[in-house]
Formats: structure tokens, sequence, C-alpha cells
């Protein structure tokens, strides 16, 4: 008899994964990667195809970029650095859950009465991913900055102009304007960074 928690899907590499029961030795990269290429964001409303993926790695970018000296964290009253290529990993699985839960837009996320429900099977997961690929415990602070910056960016370049301002006016944009990836050159540059970042490969 399965003892598992909710019903289970079937992943691009033919696994069966329990969303709702999530185990970490089930938990695979190809599967993320060909899962959130062939995810858009915003619901799919902007203005031409543009992956989670794509996203993902962009965020993973950013922090290598402005992070390269890595970043310190207190635990128990200690400083511990935290190097940059880890940081850049974190970023780029941040969203790793919605290959299995699929995107959901922030506002949906937040949503009294509805968003509770999502957002703790996307915590379940997110700890098995955590646990899953040796990341840190807690998401750190730069990740969801990274986020925010590709957030703006994306808004002016995939985006009509929005009916009211999306985050704080103080995130800035990034600089370059965003061309956006098919799924395929998504998907390979996801696992192209995740290879990177846990092999050490420069």
């Amino acid at each position: 008899m399965n003892s598992r928690v909710g019903d289970w899907i079937q992943t691009a590499t033919g696994r069966a994964f329990y969303p709702l029961d999530p185990d970490p030795s089930e938990i695979c990269v190809e599967d993320i990667a060909h899962a959130l290429s062939h995810q858009c964001r915003f619901s799919g409303h902007c203005k031409s195809f543009y992956s989670v993926a794509e996203h993902s790695v962009r965020v993973a970018y950013y922090i290598e970029k402005n992070y390269q000296s890595g970043y310190y964290t207190e635990a128990r009253g200690n400083l511990h650095h935290v190097p940059v290529r880890d940081l850049a990993l974190w970023g780029l699985l941040h969203d790793a859950s919605e290959a299995y839960l699929v995107d959901l837009p922030r506002p949906l996320k937040r949503s009294p009465g509805f968003g509770e429900h999502y957002k703790a099977a996307e915590d379940r997961l997110t700890a098995a991913i955590v646990k899953r690929f040796g990341l840190l415990e807690k998401e750190p602070d730069c990740v969801k900055i990274a986020d925010n910056v590709l957030l703006v960016t994306e808004a002016r370049d995939l985006m009509l102009p929005p009916p009211m301002p999306w985050v704080e006016s103080t995130v800035k944009p990034l600089d370059e304007k965003i061309e956006p990836w098919d799924s395929k050159a998504a998907g390979t540059r996801f696992l192209m960074a995740f290879h990177r970042l846990t092999t050490g490969d420069r």
C-alpha cells in the first residue's frame, strides 16, 4: 500500500514524483531544467516566451557578478563566509520548486486564504531541494535582491508599460536589455550553470 501523501506526477526523465510529499533523493536536476525551460514567466503575459529557467540563470549570473567576494552570514553568534559559487547555486535553484508545483504569480502566493496552501507545499519542496543539493538552509538575502532586479528588468523589457509599479521604486533594472532564449537554450544553459557551480569548472 502506498503511504505517500497526495498523488504523483511523471517527470521528464520518467520518474514518479510526489509534489506534496517530496523526497530529496527523487529530485533530479535534469527534470528541473527541462520543466523550468518550458514554463513561461508572468503566467504567459510577456510579449514573447521567457522561461523560468532563463530567469533563474540570470539571477545566478547577477549574483556571480555582484558578490564576487562571497557573503557573510551569522550563525550562533559567529560570522561564516559563504563562497559566491554557493550563493549563485542558490540563485539558480531559487525557483526549482516550480518544476514540480508550476509557477504561481506573486499576487496569488500572497493572497490570504489561497496562497497559504501553495506556500506550505512550496516550503516543503524547497526544504527537500536544499537538502538534495546541499544549499544553505535559509535563502541568502542576495538571492531576493537579484530576483527583484531581474523582475524590474523583465518588466521593462518583456512586458507592456505597467499600470502601476510592481516593486519598490528603489530597485533599479540592469543596464543590458534581455533578449529571451528559446526553451532548448534555456534548459541547456541552466544545466551548464549547475554543473559549473557544482564542479568548480570555470
